[in-house]
């Protein structure tokens, strides 16, 4: 027998593709997974790249998850903290929602609305010391697709002092499986092909926990829907401090980061690269016009950005190789 663990909000993209790691990983025993209106379906029948999984989505109950080592929430924001609170304290758990990412109660208040449940151990092992903390936790927080493909790039150049902390500009392109698997107009395939369509421009719900884990102090972001399932491609740019080459700030805050890969002087990140993976892609340069520090990330924003994280931020609390069941390679064509 594995460390067992289980699944809350299995049957969506995030928790499909969870469903799809752990059962390929060799150390994790899945022994639950839970879903709310599609609680009695086979996995199969909700996931059918999942077919030979043998497993029921039962419904969403502490006394399910209870008896599992770890616990992963893959629940809409506001669902996770009640549940969290209601399972044993020697039950470790990953949160790919938002309840416990953030610090200050105000930021949650404005850009999500509720009461805060509380910061737990923000769960991105890429930046300074936050293996140990993750690896000492047993409550972690994922971090959010936009925030993690913007941490990765922007975090080591505020740190080096290299860029400035203030007048952060970011466009950042996802893929429609970002907006979840409920069923919505704007979403239909008729509505997202052939269309790139901003949305909640000036005041998306990441940008605070993008602030709190890269030192930022102002950032403008722009989302934008792209025609395609899963990616999230983020260019981001920033005022230099002095004359510091951004790649070598990049290369040495990543060197022993086995899911971040600075590419090769004038290769530019794709979306697809990325996709199964648990990578991050990045390419830095100076904007010769404006002399802006210019970095390009791309992720999978279910891999990096949802459950590859979750699964790596698993993994420490855990104590296995951050690496276990994840791939550093892309799927393609």
């Amino acid at each position: 027998m594995g460390i067992r663990v289980a699944v809350a909000g299995a049957s969506g993209y995030a928790g499909g593709e969870l469903l799809r790691l752990l059962a390929g990983h060799p150390e994790l025993d899945l022994v639950a997974a839970t879903a709310h209106t599609q609680a009695g379906q086979p996995v199969a029948a909700v996931h059918p790249q999942l077919a030979g999984l043998d497993l029921v989505l039962r419904a969403t109950d502490p006394a399910t998850l209870a008896d599992a080592d770890l616990v992963f929430l893959a629940l809409p924001h506001g669902e996770s903290a009640a549940l969290a609170a209601a399972l044993p304290p020697t039950v470790k758990v990953v949160d790919l929602g938002a309840d416990h990412r953030l610090r200050d109660a105000d930021a949650w208040a404005r850009y999500y609305g509720g009461p805060h449940a509380g910061a737990w151990t923000y769960g991105l092992p890429e930046l300074p010391g936050q293996r140990a903390a993750i690896a000492a936790a047993t409550r972690v927080a994922s971090t959010g697709c936009y925030a993690v493909a913007t941490t990765l790039a922007l975090a080591p150049l505020i740190a080096a002092g290299a860029v400035r902390p203030t007048d952060v500009v970011v466009v950042a392109a996802s893929g429609t499986s970002g907006a979840g698997r409920a069923a919505k107009a704007h979403l239909l395939g008729s509505e997202v092909m052939g269309d790139l369509s901003p949305y909640k421009v000036g005041a998306h719900q990441h940008v605070p926990e993008i602030k709190q884990a890269t030192g930022a102090t102002s950032v403008s972001f722009t989302p934008v829907l792209a025609p395609m399932p899963r990616g999230i491609l983020a260019t981001v740019t920033a005022v230099p401090t002095g004359d510091a080459d951004p790649r070598e700030v990049l290369k040495r805050a990543y060197a022993d980061a086995p899911f971040v890969h600075l590419l090769p002087e004038g290769a530019w990140p794709h979306t697809a690269a990325t996709a199964g993976s648990n990578s991050c892609h990045l390419q830095a340069t100076l904007d010769v016009d404006s002399g802006r520090v210019l970095v390009v990330s791309a992720i999978d924003n279910l891999g990096k950005g949802a459950a590859g994280q979750a699964v790596q931020n698993a993994n420490l609390m855990l104590g296995l190789p951050e690496t276990t069941g994840l791939s550093v390679f892309g799927v393609a064509p």
